[in-house]
C-alpha cells in the first residue's frame, strides 16, 4: 500500500465496501440506462467534428452551440435547452431563469422550504437588483419535521386566489398571498440534513400544484441530481421503454456544468432546459431582449461540454459509489450520516455530522490531502460570497470548485456537519475518503 492507513481503518473500509455492493450494482444499472440516452441524443442530432469547434465574436450561426442545446434537450426530455459556458455557476443560471420568467407584481413560492444559501441574495437581497427590489414577491412553505415536503400545506395554498387562511393542522404561517406565478423546488439537500427529493416526489408535488394552479410555472433546481436516476424532472420527460415512470411535469430544470452534467470535463457553464418559450425568455435575460439564444460565441468550449456530457452518466455513478462508501465507512466509525449508504439516491451529496469545528477542519484537510491537485494545501474557512457564515471547502480539483470532483465543504455553524460530493473515479474517491477518516482518527489520538 502506497497510502498508509491504520489497520482499524483499513478493516472498516473493507467492510464498508462490501456493504455497498448492492448500491454499487444499482448505480451501474442507472449509468448504463443514462449512457444509452446520451449516446442516442448524440447520434440523433448527428454530432460531428465541426460541432466541437468554437466561434468568436457575435457567434451567429454557431452550429456547435445550437446542436449542443438540442442534445441536452433530448437527453433531459425537454422541448428546448440553453447550454452556455458563460453561466458562471448554478446560482447564475437559476437567477437568469427567475428574472427571465417573472415580472413586477408576480409571486414566486418555494415549496421545499428555504432555498440554498446563495439564492437568498437573489430573492430577498437589499442591494444588487434582487427579485424583491424589482417588486417580485416571495413566499415559502416550510418542510415537515421529517424534512419531506408538506403536501397538505401545498394543497391548501395552490387553490388560493385572494388569500390563504390556514386551518387547523397546517403548520406553516401562510399570509395573504396573490396567486403564485411560479413555484420553486430544490431537488438537493443543500446545507441541510433534510432528505433530497426524488423525481417521483417532485412529480407528486407538481401534480398537486397543477390541480389548483394549472398555469403556474414550475422550476426545479436540478443541481447535483442529474443522472442519479433514470429520468429527470422535466415537462416532456417520457418513461423509458417498459417503465411505469410517469411524466414529472417541471417546466424548467436548471443546473451547473461543473457538477454532474459536465462529467468532470466541462470547465465552466450551466444549462436551463424545459418548455421552449420559457427557455427563450431565459435566453433573452442572459443576452438581451431581441437577441436571446441566437447569439453568443462558444469560443473553445464546445469540445469539453460535449465530451463532459458524454462521460457524465459514468462519472455520476463513480461519485455515487464514493458517496455510498463514505456513508458506510463513517457509519461504522460511529458518525450520524445522511442518507443511509444503501438508500435510493437522487443526488450525489452526503452529509456527515462531525460534532465540532476541529472535526470539520480535520475532515476537509483529509479530503484535500487525498486530492490529485493542491494536495499540500490546508483549507481555511473564509467569507465566501453568497453565504451568511464562513465556509470551509476542500477541493483539490482539475476544475476549480467542481463538485463532481471529490470535494467537501461546510459552513461553520451548527450542526457542524460536512457535505461531501463528487469523485471522478471510485478508486481515487475511496482513497480521499479514507484520508479524511484517518485525519479524524489522528485528531482523537
Amino acid at each position: 500500500m502506497i497510502f498508509k492507513f491504520d489497520d482499524y481503518l483499513t478493516e472498516k473500509a473493507a467492510v464498508a465496501e462490501e456493504m455497498c455492493s448492492e448500491a454499487f450494482n444499482r448505480f451501474d444499472k442507472i449509468a448504463r440506462h443514462n449512457s444509452e440516452k446520451v449516446l442516442h441524443a448524440f447520434i440523433k442530432n448527428r454530432v460531428s467534428e465541426r460541432h466541437l469547434q468554437g466561434t468568436t465574436g457575435y457567434g451567429y450561426g454557431d452550429d456547435g452551440r445550437d446542436t449542443l442545446d438540442k442534445v441536452y434537450a433530448d437527453v433531459f426530455g425537454a422541448e428546448s435547452a440553453l447550454v452556455r459556458h458563460n453561466f458562471i455557476n448554478g446560482t447564475h443560471a437559476i437567477a437568469t431563469a427567475l428574472f427571465g420568467v417573472l415580472r413586477t407584481g408576480d409571486t414566486l413560492m418555494s415549496v421545499t422550504g428555504k432555498p440554498y444559501d446563495t439564492l437568498h441574495g437573489v430573492i430577498n437581497g437589499d442591494t444588487g437588483g434582487s427579485l424583491k427590489e424589482y417588486g417580485i414577491h416571495y413566499k415559502e412553505i416550510a418542510l415537515l419535521p421529517s424534512g419531506k415536503p408538506d403536501l397538505e400545506s401545498i394543497r391548501r395554498v395552490v387553490g388560493a386566489d385572494d388569500s390563504v387562511r390556514p386551518s387547523d393542522g397546517v403548520r406553516n404561517e401562510l399570509l395573504t398571498l396573490v396567486r403564485p406565478k411560479a413555484y420553486f423546488i430544490q431537488r438537493s439537500r443543500g446545507y441541510s440534513l433534510r432528505p433530497s427529493i426524488t423525481v417521483s416526489e417532485i412529480g407528486e408535488i407538481i401534480k398537486i400544484i397543477r390541480s389548483g394552479n394549472p398555469d403556474a410555472i414550475i422550476i426545479v433546481d436540478n443541481c447535483y441530481g442529474e443522472f442519479c436516476e433514470c429520468t429527470e424532472p422535466v415537462l416532456a420527460c417520457l418513461p423509458a421503454a417498459g417503465s411505469a415512470t410517469e411524466k414529472s411535469g417541471a417546466d424548467l430544470i436548471i443546473g451547473s456544468l461543473i457538477k454532474n452534467p459536465g462529467g468532470g470535463i466541462a470547465e465552466t457553464g450551466g444549462y436551463i432546459a424545459g418548455k421552449a418559450d420559457l427557455v427563450e425568455l431565459s435566453a433573452q435575460r442572459l443576452t438581451a431582449p431581441g437577441i436571446g439564444s441566437e447569439a453568443g460565441c462558444s469560443l473553445d468550449r464546445n469540445r469539453s461540454m460535449y465530451m463532459g456530457l458524454f462521460r457524465a452518466p459514468e462519472t455520476v455513478a463513480n461519485a455515487l459509489k464514493t458517496s455510498a462508501f463514505a456513508l458506510a465507512l463513517f457509519e461504522l466509525m460511529g458518525y450520524e450520516c445522511f442518507p443511509n449508504y444503501n438508500d435510493y439516491r437522487t443526488d450525489i451529496i452526503a452529509a456527515i455530522k462531525l460534532g465540532g469545528e476541529a472535526e470539520l477542519r480535520a475532515f476537509c484537510e483529509g479530503i484535500q490531502a487525498g486530492s490529485p491537485v493542491d494536495s499540500y494545501a490546508v483549507p481555511e474557512p473564509w467569507e465566501m460570497p453568497g453565504y451568511a457564515h464562513k465556509v470551509i471547502m476542500a477541493a483539490g480539483a482539475f476544475v476549480s470548485g467542481a463538485s463532481i470532483e471529490l470535494s467537501a465543504d461546510a459552513p461553520l455553524r451548527e450542526p457542524y456537519a460536512v457535505w461531501l460530493q463528487g469523485g471522478l473515479t471510485f478508486p481515487s474517491g475511496r482513497i480521499g475518503v479514507m484520508t479524511a477518516a484517518q485525519k479524524l482518527l489522528n485528531l482523537k489520538k
